[in-house]
């Protein structure tokens, strides 16, 4: 492997400089290809609930793909990958994020940083903050539970539901509550003080610049305008219920795919001095193969490993990356099938280097503990 990575970096360039070229026309058939669908999709939806249930009842699972699609495209867009015009990624990354619910600019800063430190444990350790062996075993009976739901694929949707949903909307409202706070609270105390200093003094973890609550603040108010419109157009329990279910399941197989493609058998973790950044990338993700319907659906993602070794890669040209490259089709490669039994690897394991299930924790821990004493 060692080999095959050196010869990948040095293949780096060339493939960023013969594909790492967007086009702003594709970019925008992209667009439009999921979001006329989804429009039309709501509309049959609306329209014949009454009178042909059946028919609503057969867009939802359309509905949740076409969401998940807007949400990969919201992605691409967040690298800058989408269109070669940087005004056109941030005009379409916005109205994507306000469909998928996410502010598309904070989210892409966050997402920035997982792929600068992806494999690199000290700083970085996924979606769901994977514990080591030990972390585990210290937590108290209460927090061990807690954390088994967590990881669990039942409640995914329910993760997508608080990921896509609620956390955006909870976050925007308590940091501006304790910002308003904030600002209030100093005007009292140092009234000679303008209201501009008092506000730029404040810090708050959930955003980071003047520049990310902007977007964080203008996704919500355009989001809960939406809202309200379909709301009035159709009714909130019919809105709702669609919205509900289709967002929140689409969430939930966002954060599965997410998870499986860098929790995986013999993942790269390394400590934050012996990590490299490519290694990272080849070693640390996976070539999820996937069927071509939900490839398009996507938007490529299953090749992982390409994309984070160069994020500036059109999706629409990853195809293309492995039919030159195909030495990189045999790199962490893993099945639909394969996939769902690294949804079970939660916990890393400092003796074996490698990613373990709780089932393999227990059976360790009932084999040591048969384990005749000397």
């Amino acid at each position: 492997m060692a080999l095959s990575i050196d010869c990948i970096k040095q293949q780096k360039r060339v493939m960023i400089s013969r594909f790492g070229k967007s086009e702003n026309i594709r970019g925008l058939t992209q667009i439009l290809t999921t979001l006329l669908p989804l429009i039309l999709l709501w509309w049959a939806a609306v329209l014949c609930v009454s009178t042909f249930p059946w028919v609503a009842a057969a867009t939802v699972p359309l509905i949740t793909l076409f969401t998940l699609r807007v949400f990969a495209l919201m992605h691409e867009c967040g690298h800058g990958s989408l269109f070669r015009s940087h005004r056109l990624n941030r005009a379409a990354g916005f109205v994507l994020g306000v469909v998928a619910g996410m502010p598309q600019y904070v989210w892409s800063q966050h997402h920035a940083y997982h792929h600068a430190h992806n494999g690199n444990w000290e700083k970085y350790r996924g979606p769901y903050a994977t514990l080591s062996v030990d972390e585990y075993a210290a937590l108290t009976a209460r927090r061990q539970w807690m954390y088994r739901l967590k990881c669990s694929m039942a409640v995914a949707p329910l993760a997508g539901f608080i990921y896509l949903i609620f956390n955006p909307r909870f976050t925007w409202i308590k940091g501006t509550t304790a910002w308003m706070l904030h600002v209030i609270g100093k005007k009292l105390t140092q009234p000679g003080d303008s209201l501009q200093r008092h506000a730029a003094s404040f810090q708050c973890r959930y955003w980071k610049s003047s520049r990310e609550y902007s977007h964080m603040f203008w996704n919500n108010v355009v989001l809960l305008c939406l809202w309200a419109s379909m709301c009035w157009a159709c009714g909130s329990t019919l809105f709702f219920s669609i919205y509900l279910l289709t967002v929140s399941i689409a969430g939930g197989i966002g954060i599965v795919l997410f998870t499986v493609q860098h929790n995986f058998e013999h993942a790269y973790a390394s400590s934050s001095e012996r990590w490299d950044y490519d290694t990272g990338a080849i070693e640390g993700t996976s070539y999820l193969q996937l069927p071509n319907w939900l490839n398009w659906f996507t938007a490529n993602i299953g090749v992982h490993h390409v994309h984070h070794l160069c994020s500036r890669i059109p999706y629409y040209r990853l195809p293309q990356v492995l039919r030159n490259h195909p030495e990189l089709k045999g790199i962490g490669r893993l099945t639909l099938l394969q996939s769902l039994g690294c949804v079970r690897l939660v916990l890393w394991d400092d003796s074996r280097r490698r990613l373990i299930s709780f089932r393999e924790l227990a059976e360790w821990r009932r084999a040591r503990t048969a384990r005749p004493v000397a």
